[in-house]
C-alpha cells in the first residue's frame, strides 16, 4: 500500500487510477482532489523553472474542491464515516472505467473550438487524424453535426494557437477570429451571442449564416439553369422547348457555372481530402459529376471521336447539373436542420439577464452584466432575473429556478443563502455579494457541459467512424470495378458503363451515415438540459440505458441528508442536561453531518456547550475528545470496544430496538465508562420508494449502499423497497463493492452526492450525482441531477433510451439505404429491366441525409418519462 503524499491515507497503487509522476518517482492519490492540490503545489513550486523530467498525471481533470456540508463522511456501524475533511473527495466523470489508465503529461488545457468547411463524416475525420499527430496534443475528437473540435493539450509544448494552426493546416477553418462589437459576452461565454446588435460577434454562427447564404444563393442560380438544362435535354418528354435549347453546345454553357462555381464547393472540398490523403463526399460527387460533365462536353468538342454510322453520343449535361444541385439541396436543408438541434444552447444563453443593478461607493446604479465583479452588491427586484451567482446579503424573497432544476416551485431565499445567475426573483427586493461571474456561473458551466456533451462521441459513434474512414475508398474501388465490368467483361457501351460509375459514386455519398449519431446526440442532451438532467458526455448517455443494476447511497441520495436526534438516554447516574452538554462539548469541532446534528440539537435545548480541550476524528467509528477535562467517546460499539470500554446488555438491547427503527444509534463513553446512548434518524426522501418501484420496473436492480451497521441498513432500505443492501461499506471500500458487481458481469449506474462518493462514480459504469445547481455538483459524475428528485434517474435512462433508439433508427436508415441502393447502382437489377439514372441517385443521397436529420430532430417532441407524477 502507498501513501497519499496529500491527505496520508493508504491507497492501493494497483488499483487507483489516479497517480503521478515526478522526477521518476510515482506518487498515488486517493482521489482526483488530491491529485489536483499535488499537481497545483508543483506547479507552484516550479513556476520560476520547469518541472522535473518525466512530470506527467493521470486520472481526471482537476474538479473544484468539495462542496456541502458532509463531504468525505458516510455511515459505518452506527455512527457515520469520520474521514478526513471534504478535500479529501474528488471528481469523478469517467465512464466505464476498467483500470489505470495512461499516464498524461500534467497540467492539461481543453479547449473547443468551432470549425468551418466539413461536409461529412470524414472531413472530421479528417481533422481528427491530423490533430492527434501534432505534439503535445493528448486527444481530439472533432463533431460533424455540431461543427466543433474538443482538443485536450499540454500547455507546456503546444497552445490553444498551435491548435488553431493544426486546424487551418488541414485546409479546414478554425472560426475564432473574435471581432466583438462590445466586451465579453453576458454571461462571459465565449463564442455565442444571444442575438442582438449589443451582443458579442459569434464567428461560428457568423459563418455557418455565410454558408447558408451561399448555398441558397447558388441554389437559386443551379436551380435556374438547370430548368433550361432539363428542358434542353429531354425534347421528346418537353416538347415546347425552344430550338436554341436543343443544341447540345448552349447546353454545355449552361452547365458550366452549375458544374464549376455552384459545385465550387465539392471541388474544393475534394482538393482538401486529396491533401490530407484521404477520400470524402466531396471526392465522391466532384469524381462522379465531373466523369459526366467531362464525358458530354468531349462528344460536344471531338464529336468525331464519338459519331460512327451505328451510334449517336448521348449528353449528361442534365446529369452532371442536376445532380450538383440536389446534393447541394441536401446539404442546404442539412445545415438549416442541424442548425436546430443546437436550439438547447441558444435556449440557455437566452436565459441570461443582460443589465445588472449594483450598489457601488453608496450609489446604485445599473451595468452591463459583464461589468458585474466579485464582491459586488447587486439588487434584484421582483419579477427580475438574477444576473450573477451569489449570496444575498439582505432580504428575504421566493426564486424561481426551474431553469436549472425543472422544479416549477420556487425556492425560499434569505440571508446566507445562495442565489444563481438567469433564475427570476419573484417577490421581494434581495441584496446579494456577488460570488461568480462571467464563465464561472452556474449558467455558463451547464451550457459549456452541453456543448461538450454535444460535441462528444459516443461508442457506437466509433463504428461509425471506422466505416466512414474505408466507406470513401470502398466506393470508389466498387464504381470503378462496376465500369470495367459492364465494359470490358459484359461488353456494353462506354456510355452504359459511365452512367454505372457515377450512379454509384453519387449514391454512396456518406453523408446520412455521418449524420446519424452526432444528431440524435445533440438532441438528447439538450432535451436532458430543458428537464434539470445535464448529460456531460455522448457515452454516459448511451450506456445508461445498458445498465442492469443502480447502485444508491444511502445518505443524501435516498434519505433527505439532514439527521435529526431522535432518541437520548442517559445513563450510569449523568442527568440529560449534563451529559448533552459533554456530547455536545465532543462534537462541536466535527465537520461529520450526525456530530452537527447532534450539536444542533443541544443548542435548540438550550444546552451550554463548553468547548473541547482536544478534538480527533476516528474514522468510520465516531470521534475523541477532551471536554471538561473529561475524556469522551462518541460513535460505534467498534469505537467503545477498542478503547476497552465494556458494552453491557442493557445498552446493546437499546441499540438494537433504535437500529431495527432505522436509527443511527451511537454510544457515549466519558472516562473509560459507558454514559448514555443517542440516536440520529435521517428521513427518506419522499421520492424514493417511487423511484426504486420504477426502475425495478425497467428490469434493473437495485442496491443500496451504506456505512450504517446491517440493522440499520437493512430498515431503511425496507422503506423504499431495496432488498440488495451493501452495509458496512467504508468510503474506500465503495469503489470496491462496485467493481465486484461489475465482475459478474454488472453494468453499473452508481448515484450519490458527488463528493464522498466520487471513487465509487468513477469506477461505476455510469456514475450520477445529485446536485442542487452548485459547480462541484456540476463537475462531478456523468451524469447530474440537477434537483434533488431521484426519480430523474428514471427519467434519464428512459431519455438515453429513446436517444439510443433514434440513434439505431437512423443507423438502420443509413446502412440500409447504401447496403440496397449500392447494388441497385452497380447493375445488379440490370437483367430485370431496371437501371438506376445518376439524377435519381443524386435524389436518393441529398433525401437519405434529409431524411436522418429530421428524424433525429423529431426528438423535440420527446416527452419526460412520468414517473409518478
Amino acid at each position: 500500500m502507498a501513501i497519499d503524499p496529500v491527505c496520508g491515507m493508504q491507497v492501493d497503487g494497483k488499483k487507483t487510477k489516479f497517480f503521478s509522476l515526478v522526477g521518476g518517482k510515482k506518487n498515488f492519490f486517493c482521489s482526483a482532489e488530491c491529485r489536483k492540490k499535488f499537481a497545483e503545489k508543483m506547479k507552484t513550486k516550479n513556476s520560476n523553472s520547469k518541472p522535473p523530467k518525466g512530470t506527467s498525471f493521470s486520472g481526471n481533470q482537476p474538479a473544484p474542491a468539495g462542496h456541502g456540508e458532509h463531504a468525505g463522511h458516510t455511515e459505518q456501524a452506527g455512527h457515520a464515516e469520520r474521514a478526513e475533511p471534504a478535500e479529501h473527495a474528488g471528481q469523478a466523470g469517467h465512464v466505464g472505467h476498467e483500470g489505470p489508465v495512461a499516464a498524461k503529461p500534467a497540467f492539461l488545457e481543453k479547449t473547443t473550438i468551432p470549425v468551418g468547411g466539413m461536409h461529412c463524416a470524414s472531413c472530421a475525420n479528417i481533422i481528427e487524424r491530423s490533430l492527434k499527430k501534432k505534439k503535445g496534443i493528448v486527444s481530439a475528437s472533432v463533431n460533424f453535426a455540431s461543427e466543433k473540435a474538443t482538443v485536450e493539450f499540454n500547455p507546456q509544448v503546444s497552445s490553444e494557437k498551435d491548435v488553431i494552426d493544426a486546424i487551418n493546416a488541414t485546409g479546414y477553418k478554425a472560426l475564432v477570429e473574435a471581432k466583438p462589437m462590445h466586451a465579453q459576452a453576458a454571461i462571459g461565454h465565449e463564442g455565442h451571442g444571444i442575438g442582438n446588435k449589443d451582443e458579442p460577434f459569434d464567428p461560428h454562427a457568423h459563418a455557418h449564416a455565410m454558408e447558408e447564404k451561399d448555398l441558397l444563393s447558388k441554389l437559386k442560380v443551379g436551380v435556374f439553369l438547370g430548368f433550361f438544362i432539363m428542358l434542353g435535354s429531354f425534347p421528346e418528354i418537353f416538347s415546347f422547348t425552344p430550338e436554341i435549347l436543343r443544341d447540345p453546345r448552349i447546353l454545355m454553357i449552361l452547365t458550366i457555372p452549375v458544374q464549376f462555381w455552384v459545385g465550387k464547393t465539392f471541388y474544393s472540398g475534394a482538393f482538401v481530402a486529396a491533401k490530407n490523403r484521404a477520400m470524402d463526399m466531396n471526392t465522391l460527387v466532384a469524381v462522379g459529376t465531373s466523369a459526366a460533365f467531362f464525358y458530354s462536353a468531349a462528344v460536344v468538342l471531338f464529336p468525331e471521336i464519338f459519331v460512327s454510322p451505328d451510334t449517336m453520343p448521348s449528353y449528361y449535361f442534365d446529369a452532371s447539373a442536376i445532380i450538383t444541385v440536389l446534393v447541394l439541396l441536401g446539404r442546404f436543408f442539412e445545415a438549416r436542420a442541424k442548425g436546430k438541434t443546437s436550439a438547447a444552447i441558444k435556449k440557455l444563453i437566452g436565459l441570461a439577464p443582460k443589465t445588472a443593478r449594483i450598489i457601488r461607493q453608496g450609489v446604485e446604479m445599473e451595468v452591463p452584466v459583464e461589468g458585474v465583479v466579485v464582491g459586488d452588491i447587486v439588487v434584484v427586484r421582483p419579477g427580475e432575473k438574477i444576473p450573477v451567482d451569489g449570496v444575498v446579503k439582505e432580504g428575504h424573497s421566493s426564486v424561481d429556478e426551474s431553469m436549472l432544476t425543472g422544479e416549477s416551485m420556487p425556492v425560499e431565499k434569505k440571508p446566507g443563502m445562495q442565489v444563481f445567475g438567469a433564475t427570476i426573483n419573484k417577490n421581494g427586493v434581495l441584496k446579494f455579494s456577488a460570488s461568480k461571474v462571467g464563465k464561472d456561473t452556474v449558467l455558463a458551466q451547464i451550457i459549456r457541459l452541453v456543448e461538450e456533451a454535444q460535441g462528444s462521441k459516443a461508442p457506437i459513434q466509433k463504428l461509425v467512424d471506422r466505416v466512414s474512414g474505408i466507406f470513401v475508398p470502398a466506393v470508389v474501388a466498387l464504381a470503378l470495378l462496376s465500369f470495367g465490368y459492364w465494359f470490358f467483361i459484359a461488353g456494353q457501351s462506354f456510355v452504359f458503363a459511365l452512367t454505372i460509375l457515377i450512379s454509384v459514386l453519387i449514391i454512396a455519398c456518406p453523408c446520412a451515415l455521418g449524420l446519424a449519431t452526432p444528431t440524435a446526440i445533440m438532441m438528447g442532451t439538450g432535451k436532458g438540459a430543458e428537464m434539470g438532467v445535464l448529460i456531460k458526455n455522448a457515452e454516459a448517455l448511451e450506456l445508461a440505458n445498458k445498465a442492469t443494476a443502480v447502485v444508491f447511497d444511502k445518505t443524501g441520495t435516498l434519505t433527505m441528508g439532514q439527521p435529526l436526534v431522535t432518541d437520548f438516554d442517559a445513563l450510569s447516574g449523568f442527568s440529560e442536561k449534563e451529559l448533552w452538554g459533554i456530547v455536545a462539548g465532543a462534537e462541536k469541532h466535527s465537520e461529520h453531518v450526525l456530530g452537527s446534528a447532534i450539536v444542533e440539537s443541544a443548542k435548540k435545548s438550550k444546552v451550554v456547550i463548553p468547548e473541547p480541550q482536544s478534538f480527533e476524528a476516528a474514522e468510520g467509528k465516531g470521534v475523541k475528545a477532551k471536554v471538561n477535562g473529561r475524556k469522551v467517546l462518541v460513535g460505534s460499539r467498534r469505537l467503545l470496544l477498542d478503547n476497552s470500554v465494556a458494552v453491557d446488555a442493557f445498552a446493546e438491547k437499546r441499540m438494537l430496538e433504535l437500529e431495527n427503527q432505522a436509527k443511527t444509534a451511537m454510544l457515549i463513553a466519558v472516562d473509560g465508562k459507558l454514559a448514555g446512548i443517542v440516536a440520529v434518524a435521517d428521513p427518506v426522501k419522499p421520492s424514493a420508494k417511487t423511484a426504486v418501484k420504477v426502475l425495478q420496473s425497467m428490469g434493473r436492480s437495485v442496491w443500496m449502499i451504506t456505512g450504517d451497521n446491517s440493522r440499520t441498513a437493512k430498515a431503511i432500505a425496507a422503506q423504499v423497497g431495496i432488498s440488495n443492501v451493501l452495509s458496512e461499506v467504508l468510503p474506500g471500500q465503495k469503489s470496491e463493492k462496485i467493481k465486484e458487481l461489475q465482475g459478474k458481469g454488472e453494468k453499473v449506474i452508481m448515484v450519490g452526492d458527488g463528493i464522498n462518493d466520487a471513487p465509487a462514480l468513477a469506477q461505476a459504469d455510469v456514475g450520477i450525482a445529485i446536485g442542487s445547481g452548485t459547480d462541484v455538483a456540476i463537475e462531478t459524475g456523468n451524469i447530474v441531477l440537477m434537483r434533488e428528485d431521484v426519480r430523474d434517474i428514471p427519467r434519464a435512462i428512459d431519455l438515453s433510451r429513446y436517444t439510443l433508439g433514434k440513434i439505431k433508427e437512423n443507423l438502420a436508415w443509413a446502412f440500409v439505404y447504401n447496403i440496397v441502393l449500392i447494388p441497385v447502382a452497380m447493375g445488379v437489377l440490370f437483367p430485370f429491366g431496371l437501371l438506376l439514372s445518376p439524377i435519381f441517385a443524386g435524389g436518393a443521397m441529398a433525401l437519405s441525409s434529409v431524411s436522418v436529420t429530421f428524424n433525429s430532430l423529431r426528438m423535440k417532441y420527446y416527452k419526460p418519462l412520468k414517473v409518478g407524477d
